[in-house]
């Protein structure tokens, strides 16, 4: 079991354990040596460190620093910058590890670490391990062997053109006016940049970061802003970020929300109509029953992972698909990145609209979601989900929507939650459902 690693890094309150400067520092020490350990180059191994727009992104940074260059790494600090392009600029720069500074769609209050392997992706359970097993370990280095930091100045540009050349240069995106929100958050410099380049009419909001207002009633946790902005300006569709840019979600020209089933959707349809490959795509056990039965009228393979990007990505290595993704606006498309990408996903979507020559608001036409009610519980102490009377209440909500839907419970892997999520084709049935097993968890 590891201890502070989560499903997707370590994450919680800033200034308090395990977000705190001693931590990180001893975290950078021995990311440093366990993932250099078989550093074959004469020069010292690298490590590109990025974060989003958190004010104490600036302290957790500067510990971060310290920690690698006691352990013999140089540092590469890019500043603020989405979390795709680290994993992007690992690779590019030649670098051992990729490190984010973020939280994700969590407020301000809290922050966290994501790290990356040389090749890119995440990291596997059995480095976390090591790594945890390592923190308590530091060791004095000679001078010569202490690492250096530096500024990477061009860190913004590179990601920029890595994210424009994923549309086809036969295409634009002229024609379109769309609504970006970047969540005060890591995307706030470069979405912008991007979609006007590409063509777009582009009207922005989310872009004002003061290191306190990442997530805060905006980007892909909180739509009604952007809902607002879209309708008020007759948009064709906006596009909402979470706080670190690896998460992506839309809404349509009435302001109605397109979440990630729906957007995986269009772009593998339009993919299959184009190439009819004979591949599949992964999903997690929170995909919608629709996306899973419209894979099924393609002929397109479909298997469901555990809930979290990296479980996906594992899934999809494993059978060689390059498509994946979740309901939360997770999309990853390993023919473009090695990890899930907000801006690319986002490309996608524009891209198979204007190859099939037809609006956003018709291809979200082309799949009608199954209605799913999701419930959070705080939880302030441990509970146990095999638990008789939780089992029970879950049995007894399947037989409430007529034993036509689905019932996941689970415990978050980010934050102190258990998670419930009933699905049926009668939304008031999957909404009674949800609610039974919420009052006896709380009981």
């Amino acid at each position: 079991m590891r201890k502070y690693f989560g499903t997707d890094g370590i994450r919680g309150r800033a200034g308090r354990f395990p977000i705190t400067v001693d931590f990180f520092t001893k975290l950078g020490f021995a990311a440093g040596k366990v993932l250099t350990k078989d550093n074959q180059s004469s020069s010292k191994p690298k490590v590109i460190i990025g974060k989003d727009t958190r004010e104490s992104g600036y302290m957790l940074e500067s510990a971060l620093e310290a920690g690698f260059s006691a352990a013999g790494v140089d540092v590469f600090l890019t500043g603020p910058i989405p979390t795709p392009a680290i994993a992007y600029l690992t690779k590019a720069l030649r670098a051992q590890i990729g490190v984010v500074i973020s939280a994700s769609h969590n407020l301000y209050q809290d922050n966290g670490i994501k790290f990356f392997s040389s090749n890119g992706q995440k990291l596997d359970d059995e480095i976390e391990l090591e790594i945890e097993k390592t923190i308590d370990g530091i060791e004095n280095l000679d001078s010569e062997n202490i690492g250096k930091a530096k500024r990477v100045d061009d860190a913004q540009g590179r990601y920029v053109e890595f994210c424009k050349n994923t549309f086809p240069k036969d295409l634009s995106l002229e024609g379109l006016k769309i609504v970006l929100d970047c969540s005060h958050g890591a995307t706030y410099q470069v979405a912008p940049k991007i979609f006007t380049e590409l063509g777009a009419d582009i009207n922005t909001i989310g872009v004002g970061p003061n290191g306190t207002n990442i997530n805060d009633g905006c980007g892909s946790t909180s739509l009604e802003l952007l809902r607002r902005e879209v309708k008020k300006i007759n948009a064709d569709l906006g596009i909402a970020f979470d706080g670190d840019g690896d998460r992506v979600l839309m809404v349509n020209s009435n302001g109605d929300k397109v979440d990630g089933d729906q957007l995986l959707f269009i772009i593998v349809r339009a993919a299959f109509e184009e190439n009819h490959f004979d591949s599949g795509v992964v999903g997690t056990l929170m995909t919608n029953l629709a996306f899973e039965e419209n894979m099924k009228e393609l002929g397109i393979g479909f298997s469901r992972s555990g809930v979290g990007d990296r479980y996906v990505s594992e899934l999809m290595q494993e059978k060689n698909w390059i498509y994946g993704g979740e309901n939360s606006g997770h999309i990853l498309l390993k023919d473009f990145h090695t990890t899930g990408d907000g801006i690319i996903s986002a490309l996608q979507v524009l891209k198979a609209i204007k190859k099939r020559q037809i609006s956003f608001d018709q291809a979200v036409s082309e799949i009608n979601l199954y209605p799913q009610i999701l419930l959070n519980i705080p939880l302030d102490k441990e509970i146990d989900l095999e638990a008789d009377e939780i089992q029970s209440s879950i049995h007894e909500a399947e037989k409430l929507m007529n034993n036509n839907g689905r019932v996941l419970l689970r415990k978050s892997g980010t934050e102190p939650l258990v998670r419930i999520m009933t699905e049926g084709k009668d939304k008031d049935l999957a909404l009674k459902a949800a609610q039974a097993i919420k009052k006896v968890i709380e009981n």
